[in-house]
């Protein structure tokens, strides 16, 4: 199995494209500047030791050594000896909710990435517990499988933005269904769901498909994102614009709670309204604490090989190579002449 020890250090890829628009930049103000200074045809002729290819090598170089660099930073590594392992636990499924009314500011930053911050947060108190994450708007879709690996659950929720699923809506009754098949099959491990939205403009039967959740013995419980009194959608295509509808005006989105609240007691689980302050998810997670921990049985990979060492000498190799090569021709190596006589 291959896995990044420090995934997030693989954005400083950002910085290679940048540089490459930095260094074509560079370029072009140089040729700029020898053509102010004089006819470029004579000004090469007065050059001859210059060598464009040379300095495009180098940078070359450069780049591919700091994709060396970046990739060994972020600590690749195989998985070696696998090894079953027990725990005790609970298997949760996260349902987030990533209609365009997330989008609303009532909740700072937004009620979005209020809810990534607070689960990313309830992910690093979890221990034991399996978790899943299930995203939705007019359909859900699974965005990560159940598991363990809390690593790659943090990972995955950083991607996850309005733009993730094609369908706007809020079908929460999908969503919840859709996380009723995701836990582990014939398992009798205590399971919850744990639905994150503002409730809006619900299109199925959210409430059914929780009491269809419980009768299989899974809790529903429900996070309401918004203020009751609402706030504007940010259009994002338009800065410091709103949504507005077919009338032309502005759309204002509210938290739906008493349908969440309904939702949650079909599924006998607990409803907690956000705030600016607190999301709700740590009092789900005394909640979930308080369930009954079953034992969890499962194959992973406990040795890990670490490989950075080899992307590492690699991109120091190419920096030496870059620092030997010169940016000119060599006035030497012009001289010799194999086909002459």
């Amino acid at each position: 199995m291959f896995r990044f020890a420090h995934p997030e250090l693989l954005y400083l890829f950002i910085l290679l494209p940048l540089l490459l628009v930095f260094y074509l930049l560079m370029v072009g103000r140089k040729k700029k500047a020898i053509a102010a200074f004089g006819d470029p045809g004579l000004l090469e002729t007065l050059m001859p030791l210059r060598s464009p290819r040379r300095e495009a090598m180098k940078f070359a170089l450069v780049l591919v050594a700091l994709a060396f660099i970046i990739t060994g930073v972020a600590g690749p590594r195989f998985g070696s000896k696998l090894q079953q392992v027990k725990r005790e636990g609970v298997e949760l499924m996260i349902a987030l909710d990533v209609s365009n009314s997330m989008l609303a500011r009532d909740i700072k930053p937004s009620r979005l990435q209020a809810a990534k911050q607070a689960v990313s947060r309830m992910v690093e108190k979890l221990n034991n517990d399996k978790i899943g994450l299930i995203v939705f708007a007019g359909d859900a879709y699974v965005q990560l499988p159940i598991t363990t690996d809390y690593s790659s659950a943090k990972f995955f929720l950083q991607s996850i933005d309005t733009d993730i699923v094609p369908v706007q809506g809020t079908a929460i009754g999908a969503a919840i269904t859709m996380a009723m098949k995701s836990f582990t099959p014939e398992s009798k491990t205590s399971k919850a769901i744990i639905v994150i939205t503002d409730g809006e403009n619900h299109q199925d039967d959210a409430i059914a498909a929780a009491k269809s959740a419980r009768e299989q013995g899974i809790y529903v419980h429900a996070i309401g994102m918004g203020l009751v009194q609402g706030a504007p959608i940010p259009e994002l295509r338009v800065p410091g614009e709103y949504m507005k509808d077919a009338a032309g005006n502005v759309v204002i989105s509210k938290l739906d709670e008493e349908t969440l609240k309904a939702i949650a007691k079909a599924g006998e689980g607990l409803f907690v309204r956000a705030s600016d302050t607190n999301v709700g998810l740590n009092t789900l997670l005394d909640e979930v604490n308080r369930m009954d921990k079953s034992l969890i049985e499962e194959q992973v990979f406990s040795d890990y090989d670490e490989k950075y060492q080899y992307f590492l000498l690699a991109g120091i190799f190419l920096l030496l190579l870059e620092f030997m090569m010169l940016e000119r021709k060599n006035k030497y190596l012009l001289k010799i002449n194999l086909f002459g006589r």
